[in-house]
């Protein structure tokens, strides 16, 4: 297919249908209507706006998001917005629960349709935010005043685009696009192709400013500075291998049209014997801690994860197990999976000292193990002191199953969890995964870009 067909078949596939559009603003009208009314008789200075994609005309069909923010007077204090706007929300939505970001909002579902219902201050300038919400109405205006039907049917494909390749999403599990960004990115480029062909050349870090605020520095792969508030890169989550993704995607979207591209699917999960074969073929050690899943939203999970993976990582490069690849994953368990080209070293660990002519320290090192039975030497290789003594782990194993592993850097609440008790699963050991994690395994183990 011509990449004008597949983006054709998506656009048809991804815009909502009369039907669909007037389901979803019939719901909205109700929403907005209770929100209005609840709020209104606490404080009546109050008011009601509906933001997010379906409020722009850019959600994909399917898609069953509805983001209604309840704003409050700028003079509001903090207690009364917390506590009306969880008021409002449970009012508009009886079914719905309470969850938290920077303050409590009300999350639930309505007719089929997902609802927020969440506070905020009515404020001139995002620039005077005072919490991550209050951005989001700028946000709405800026781009409902920008976004032509055209834009607005090449940001559904765009979205649909990033959901194929598994990178759309700005939750810290995903660390992708968010849809506002998605948005900015087809407003800048003027379109999907274009930003295609920007992407398949970009070179990070990359930087946008689309009102040329050109008054702050972040270090991140992609930077958009927010046109509404000069002071944030919208694409702050966006990890450095999502960036990459999308690159590659473009490149092979550009060089092979396929609607492929825009069908994300789990892959089968991996079974038993296809793990078996896989780790034979990598003779490699590989290892995994399972323990409780911390009971913590996904936000709050996943940066606890990853620290702890990277903590772990570290700790065992440290002792020279050599990791070759790691990843994570999480249901009513939590694992962290570390693929090892090392799993063993010798007793003995080589310790080097300052040089020979760097005599105060020089003379610390030699009289700290000069007397010391338990080492080899003091002596001298090259122009420096060196020791060789006694490793505290000989294995990767034992590091893992030891006190030492809450040496490194962990999540607090994994912490907690691998204090209260964790299983160490090695190689043929990982076919206990396979129940809950087949699909992510098999990700793992049949890498893909």
């Amino acid at each position: 297919m011509s990449f004008e067909a597949v983006t054709e078949a998506i656009r048809r596939e991804s815009t909502p249908d009369t039907t669909e559009r007037q389901r979803l603003e019939e719901v909205a009208t109700t929403l907005r209507a209770r929100a209005t009314a609840a709020v209104t008789e606490r404080v009546p200075d109050a008011d009601v706006v509906q933001v997010g994609s379906t409020a722009r005309n850019t959600w994909v069909s399917g898609d069953r998001d509805i983001d209604i923010f309840v704003r409050f007077p700028p003079e509001t204090d903090r207690d009364t917005l917390e506590r009306v706007g969880l008021e409002v929300g449970h009012e508009t939505l009886p079914s719905g629960h309470e969850e938290y970001a920077e303050h409590p909002y009300v999350k639930g579902t309505y007719d089929g349709f997902d609802i927020d219902i969440v506070p905020c201050f009515r404020l001139e300038r995002a620039s005077d935010i005072r919490s991550a919400v209050d951005r989001t109405p700028f946000h709405n205006r800026y781009l409902d005043r920008r976004l032509d039907e055209t834009l607005a049917d090449d940001s559904r494909i765009t979205k649909q685009f990033l959901k194929g390749i598994d990178v759309y999403g700005s939750d810290l599990r995903t660390a992708g696009f968010s849809g506002y960004l998605t948005e900015l990115l087809v407003l800048e480029y003027g379109g999907f192709r274009p930003l295609l062909e920007a992407a398949a050349d970009w070179h990070p870090p990359v930087e946008l400013d689309p009102e040329d605020h050109g008054s702050a520095s972040f270090d991140d792969p992609l930077v958009v500075i927010d046109p509404t508030d000069p002071t944030r890169n919208v694409a702050a989550v966006c990890s450095p291998a999502n960036v990459a993704r999308l690159q590659h995607y473009a490149r092979a979207m550009l060089a092979e049209p396929t609607l492929k591209y825009f069908r994300p699917a789990d892959p089968d999960p991996l079974e038993p014997s296809e793990l078996e074969t896989h780790l034979e073929r990598r003779g490699a050690t590989s290892l995994a801690i399972r323990f409780d899943t911390p009971d913590l939203v996904d936000d709050q999970l996943y940066p606890q994860l990853y620290k702890s993976l990277d903590g772990i990582a570290r700790g065992l490069d440290a002792r020279g197990f050599d990791v070759l690849r790691k990843t994570t994953m999480a249901a009513d368990t939590a694992v962290l999976l570390f693929d090892l080209g090392v799993p063993r070293r010798p007793k003995i660990e080589r310790h080097e000292g300052p040089p020979v002519h760097v005599r105060d320290h020089a003379e610390g090192f030699f009289a700290a193990y000069v007397d010391d039975d338990s080492v080899y030497g003091p002596f001298i290789d090259g122009d420096r002191y060196v020791v060789e003594r006694e490793r505290t782990c000989t294995s990767a194993l034992e590091f893992l199953e030891s006190p030492r592993l809450f040496d490194v850097s962990l999540g607090a609440h994994v912490e907690t969890a691998l204090d209260d008790g964790y299983t160490v699963l090695v190689d043929d050991e990982l076919t206990d995964l396979l129940e809950d994690f087949g699909p992510a395994l098999r990700r793992y183990f049949e890498p893909t870009p």
